[in-house]
């Protein structure tokens, strides 16, 4: 089942246990390097002795005109596979310019995983 929006690192949880999952999606074929989340919250989680959550990838792409889609499902990210970064925001008629941390997933080809979905 969904999570409500917003809800701390966590999209989706098993409606019968207490599996949770990180959820993201990408019009792209899937990559070595992807975008995460937010640094702070997955930083104080790390901290508090916790694994880095499972990660289930959702990439939709076209290649020679055939349209490709493939769910992974990454039971085990580790730390190591995160990297930080910061992302800029724009300035709004209301806002200032700001920085939010942020991190990617990185050596995504090195880690195993298993195909959910593949069309």
């Amino acid at each position: 089942m969904l999570l409500p929006k917003n809800y701390p690192l966590y999209d989706v949880q098993c409606s019968k246990c207490l599996f949770r999952a990180q959820v993201k999606s990408f019009r792209t074929k899937p990559a070595n390097k992807m975008f995460g989340a937010g640094w702070d919250i997955i930083h104080k989680t790390l901290k508090s002795g916790y694994l880095v959550p499972a990660l289930i990838i959702n990439c939709t792409w076209k290649e020679k005109g055939k349209r490709h889609h493939t769910v992974r499902f990454y039971p085990f990210v580790p730390r190591t596979n995160l990297k930080n970064r910061t992302a800029h925001i724009k300035a709004t008629s209301t806002r200032k310019k700001r920085t939010y941390k942020m991190f990617n997933y990185t050596k995504m080809d090195k880690l195993p995983f298993l195909t959910l979905h593949d069309k």
